[in-house]
């Protein structure tokens, strides 16, 4: 019995809850993950699972199983990368969940070096902006803007993000540069559609702002592009806004306040979870990012 495989399909049936989804993860057929589970418990001389036609659940010796799998599968994750950092041959798939703006921007510059690197690794990429579910999207690794990261996952910060309010040189020209939050009442803004709410600082003071304007999106480089284009203000992060800026495309405003800087994590399931290639690229990812991104003065 490969024994070492029999943790890993047990680990993924009580993670997914279904012996189904843990076939379709690890590429098996459910019988075959059926087997690996029974060869686990023969070994062990203990019921694991608790199996019924709708539910699978762990029994009390199955939850101190997992833990221990979970542990003897990490440290041969290490053994393994250990190895593949040695013949430097990296190989394998990737699949990363990423916010758009980050998909189209920094990711890919870090996913270039990270494959010109290792030529034999492949990398799938799901943008969006709407976060994703790890287990059923099969991801890998999810990057996250949040503060408060989900204790059920494991997570590691990246990088600290700041954000900036924005407009192009046209719309200043024409409608004037607001003075105040409070006057961005009299502006066109462009709203993503999960920070409807503007909160500014200055001198320890906290200045919500309800916006508004006649354009609302999911995704920030949608808001970006509009703005360059002359039509109102944006709140954009730093990593978006600050090559505009440079480029003199768009113009920071509203310099005197401050905005609350959010934190970019990288989040995934389990460290027993982590192929080699994924630990890999994430300690790459984590290097390349050393920096927080502020905004430019």
């Amino acid at each position: 019995m490969d024994r070492l495989t029999a943790m890993r399909t047990f680990v993924e049936v009580a993670k997914t809850a279904s012996f189904t989804q843990a076939a379709e993860h690890l590429a098996m057929s459910r019988l075959q993950v059926s087997r690996h589970v029974q060869e686990i418990e023969s070994w062990l001389q203990q019921r694991l699972l608790h199996r019924t036609t709708r539910k699978v659940s762990l029994t009390s010796v199955g939850e101190d199983v997992l833990k221990q799998c979970e542990q003897i599968l990490h440290q041969a994750g290490e053994l393994e990368s250990q190895a593949l950092l040695q013949s430097q041959q990296l190989t394998g798939n990737i699949r990363i969940a990423s916010p758009i703006g980050l998909a189209q921007g920094l990711l890919l510059d870090v996913i270039a070096g990270f494959t010109q690197d290792h030529p034999q690794v492949k990398i799938d990429i799901l943008a969006s902006d709407s976060l994703s579910q790890l287990v059923d999207e099969r991801i890998d690794i999810a990057l996250r803007y949040t503060n408060e990261p989900d204790e059920s996952l494991i997570a590691r910060k990246l990088l600290a993000l700041d954000s900036v309010i924005c407009a192009s040189p046209a719309y200043l020209k024409q409608h004037g540069e607001p003075n105040s939050p409070q006057e961005l009442a009299q502006h066109n803004c462009f709203i993503h559609q999960q920070y409807k709410q503007w909160r500014f600082v200055k001198d320890n003071q906290h200045y919500p702002v309800q916006v508004s304007g006649n354009v609302s999106a999911n995704e920030l480089g949608t808001l970006s592009r509009l703005a360059v284009r002359g039509n109102g203000i944006v709140l954009l992060p730093c990593d978006l806004a600050n090559p505009l800026i440079e480029a003199g495309k768009l113009t920071p405003i509203l310099s005197a306040y401050t905005l609350p800087s959010t934190n970019l994590w990288a989040v995934y399931l389990s460290r027993s979870y982590q192929l080699p290639v994924v630990r890999q690229f994430i300690n790459y990812i984590a290097n390349s990012w050393n920096k927080d991104i502020v905004r430019i003065p």
